[in-house]
């Protein structure tokens, strides 16, 4: 019976080994994929809230460590000490901020966080408090939030295209910048630490990830507990005025080496290589970009260098096709019969305004058809296709009306100020009603836009933060929503105007259309309202560019000059690199958000009236190249170092920018059908410049100029208005007098109708057509890119694999040894 009892034994130890092998397993598997998340628990009641050490500075200006020279600042707290302050302020409101402040500091090292204080040099009364992360508060907090970092190097053979190799020329020289060594990366794990590419521990984590994870403990840190209320976060304190600033530190002056051996000087680099203006044909260094100030403004300067390559081809087709027109104005068929004294001199046009306006003749806009001409050709046609693949109602209200009324100042009075003043004869052909209106308007329009624009981002800030969004990228969004509808009609509304309502609904001489019951639609130049149109973008686009910049540059650097002017200590004292970057000026709560909205709006003039202004891709090029260099400029020296944020994309920019990208389409195919004197033009051309309309057999321009003018008996003003000529053309497709349909539109009319809605149609479908292709064809991910996420994902579960199974081994070592002595027992047992 004891062979039989020991191997029912054996059996019952084997199947309570694989039961415990199965329940160990779970719960090893439950505790390695189970996040634990660190807990922000309150100092408890009666405990001491543990004092800050305090230092002297060591004399040192380039030091980015704690007095010890070992610890690393990965940001700086600044606050006023009251009890030195000058003003005289409430007890209780003093010792609530003192109170505070040491309960939030207590809370950051009861947590883990080192802290050391240090007054002054400057201002005895300010006193850095400088944070350090040891090493396995940032192992915690990079598991946390995820952070990838390096598990082996790249294996993958890099691939080289015929842009890299043109492109490499334009780069910083490797042996000053040198070129970041590629990794494979995983999330980061506490419990793996062994299977990370980990050469230094305390170049581990970059001070760009260590500047994150400080920035996120100082964002959940409690400074004050009531009963069940906690209040939290570095925030709150700063608004409150209980910190004056927090930032992490630059690691160096812009201009100046530090002289600490370990230091990266890597501002040094970016303002040498990047944001000085010598460097302004170099390719921006994007890595050092992205490692220095963190993914979001990284992928900011990425776009708008990839925005500004993609203007390149633009600027060049526009140019060429400004040239075409410029070289060919005089030998335009429109314009050499409207400056010619036998065909524009002998025709006289009607009045434009009532009473006080006078006939005048045709060839009188001889000088304003040849620069039309400059811009509405067959080679803005081929533009517009190619660019189309890539209180506001008071104001405007306000503007229109100007309009009208400086249209009738002008015409009544500017033709006799010229006449007699002998000096200003010279420009008597150049400027015109027409012109004077469109260019005082344009800078009126500029004017409100730019207070709008102030009235505007308030407005949309309150009703955002009405909202209450749940995270910081919801409130982005909302808010990046509502300030672009808000600029969008702010920018765009005068244009619009111009484009597609100014000239359309004005009747004819015998029953205009009163606008307000009182003043007469604005009618357009003899051409159209294309060139009124691009005075109107060229002032408002020049004009936005220069006060963006001034706002940018000019602010930044008188404020920092008052600052230091009003902080000045005697040259002997030196100054530690957390006061050097005190003096500098704040990033904004909103971050990159101003520079992508004027980004954004550049692209709508860009592509939304391109037609009407081949140029407007060639100044926003311009525009561009100036624009990275200052705002390198700026974040490099004028500004503290930004607190690095993780980013995936441009966030709510990118809908928006696809939205004025589709829209862009039909407002060009617009501009051009109803705008500009294209269509009409082509229609005569093919039908009505041959029989049965015409005598010729050939199809030509000529005599286009009359097909376009419509007649009228001025017999047929009321009393008060009649003129003394008998009859007089106007610009219209309507029947003569005498007709049965006298004054009614003519076939010609609804031909040009028909002609117009036909090539809206046919451009827009092509359009989006050809789009739709090329979005097919050209993959959002490169296939290089693509085998690099494969391979990397592979190691990733490799890894996880291979650690998990170490961890089981491990747990399970000393249960298998037990079992394995307690089944060799039996078998001694057998053999006795």
């Amino acid at each position: 019976m004891a062979p039989i009892h020991s191997r029912g034994r054996i059996t019952f130890i084997y199947c309570l080994l694989n039961l415990s092998f199965t329940v160990i397993f779970c719960i090893c598997f439950f505790l390695v994929y189970s996040e634990e998340l660190p807990t922000y628990k309150s100092m408890p009641k009666g405990q001491a809230v543990p004092k800050v050490e305090r230092a002297e500075f060591n004399g040192n200006p380039d030091s980015l460590f704690f007095n010890d020279g070992k610890r690393r600042i990965d940001f700086i707290l600044v606050y006023e000490d009251e009890s030195k302050s000058a003003s005289e302020k409430k007890g209780s409101v003093m010792r609530r901020k003192t109170r505070r402040r040491e309960f939030f500091e207590g809370s950051l090292m009861n947590m883990g966080v080192e802290l050391e204080a240090t007054q002054s040099v400057v201002d005895e009364k300010l006193i850095y408090v400088k944070v350090h992360m040891p090493f396995e508060v940032l192992c915690t907090y990079a598991e946390v939030l995820h952070i990838k970092l390096p598990i082996k190097p790249n294996d993958l053979a890099p691939q080289s295209s015929t842009y890299n190799c043109f492109t490499r020329h334009f780069y910083p020289s490797e042996d000053v910048i040198a070129k970041e060594p590629e990794f494979f990366t995983a999330p980061f794990r506490k419990d793996q630490l062994k299977c990370f590419f980990v050469k230094d521990k305390e170049q581990f984590f970059t001070p760009a990830m260590r500047s994150r994870m400080a920035y996120y403990i100082l964002s959940r840190a409690p400074y004050e507990v009531r009963g069940n209320v906690k209040k939290f976060g570095f925030n709150k304190l700063l608004d409150g005025g209980v910190y004056k600033a927090a930032y992490p530190l630059h690691d160096c002056r812009f201009n100046v080496k530090s002289k600490e051996p370990s230091c990266p000087n890597e501002r040094f680099l970016l303002f040498n290589e990047w944001a000085h203006p010598k460097s302004f044909y170099k390719m921006q260094p994007l890595d050092l970009i992205r490692k220095y100030f963190g993914e979001k403004i990284g992928i900011y300067f990425a776009w708008l260098g990839f925005y500004t390559v993609m203007l390149t081809l633009a600027a060049a087709v526009g140019l060429c096709c400004f040239i075409y027109g410029y070289t060919t104005r005089e030998s335009s068929t429109w314009s050499k019969e409207v400056c010619d004294p036998q065909i524009g001199g002998e025709i006289i046009m009607c009045p434009q305004c009532d009473k006080i306006c006078p006939y005048w003749r045709l060839n009188s806009t001889c000088e304003s058809s040849k620069r039309l001409c400059i811009f509405d050709n067959y080679g803005t046609l081929v533009f517009a296709i190619f660019m189309s693949v890539l209180l506001i109602i008071a104001s405007v209200v306000g503007v229109i009306v100007y309009r009208l009324a400086m249209f009738i100042t002008f015409s009544s009075n500017l033709h006799s100020h010229l006449n007699n003043r002998k000096e200003l004869e010279p420009f008597k052909e150049y400027v015109t009603p027409q012109m004077a209106t469109s260019i005082t308007a344009s800078f009126i329009s500029l004017i409100i836009i730019m207070i709008l624009n102030n009235v505007y981002e308030k407005v949309a800030i309150l009703i955002t933060d009405f909202e209450l969004p749940r995270t910081k990228t919801e409130y982005e969004n909302s808010l990046t929503l509502k300030m672009f509808l808000f600029q969008f009609v702010n920018y765009y509304s005068s244009c619009f105007y111009i484009a597609f309502f100014k000239g359309k609904v004005v009747g004819y001489p015998g029953e205009p259309v009163y606008w307000l019951g009182t003043f007469r639609n604005e009618e357009c130049d003899p051409g159209g309202c294309l060139t009124e149109l691009t005075t109107q973008l060229s002032i408002i686009m020049t004009g936005k560019a220069i006060w963006n910049n001034i706002q940018e540059v000019l602010l930044p650097w008188l404020k920092n000059l008052m600052f230091r002017h009003c902080t000045q200590v005697s040259s002997e004292k030196v100054i530690p690199r957390w006061e050097q970057d005190y003096q500098l000026q704040p990033m904004g709560k909103l971050g990159l958000f101003y520079e992508y909205l004027e980004m954004v709006i550049q692209f709508g003039f860009v592509t939304l009236f391109v037609a009407s202004f081949p140029l407007a891709p060639l100044l926003a090029l311009f525009n561009n190249l100036c624009e990275i260099r200052i705002d390198a400029w700026k974040y490099t020296t004028q500004s503290r170092r930004a607190v690095p944020e993780k980013a995936q994309d441009i966030g709510a920019w990118q809908p928006i920018l696809q939205g004025v990208a589709i829209l862009a389409v039909a407002t060009n195919a617009a501009i051009i059908a109803f705008t500009s004197d294209m269509i009409p033009r082509l229609v005569y051309y093919w039908a009505f410049s041959v029989s049965p309309y015409s005598g010729g057999s050939e199809h030509t321009m000529a005599g286009y100029i009359n097909s376009s003018l419509s007649v009228f008996n001025i017999s047929h003003f009321i009393e008060m208005k009649r003129p003394n000529e008998e009859i007089t053309p106007y610009r219209d497709f309507r029947h003569p007098p005498g007709h049965p349909n006298q004054y009614d539109f003519s076939i010609y009319y609804w031909h040009v109708i028909a002609a117009k809605l036909a090539f809206m149609i046919v451009l827009e479908h092509i359009v989006y057509f050809t789009k739709f292709i090329l979005s097919y064809m050209i993959p959002d991910v490169p296939e290089a890119l693509k085998e690099q996420i494969k391979r990397e994902r592979y190691l990733t579960q490799v890894i996880l694999h291979e650690t998990n199974i170490q961890h089981f081994k491990e747990l399970m070592k000393p249960i298998a040894d037990n079992l394995q002595s307690e089944i060799e027992e039996p078998e001694l047992d057998l053999k006795v």
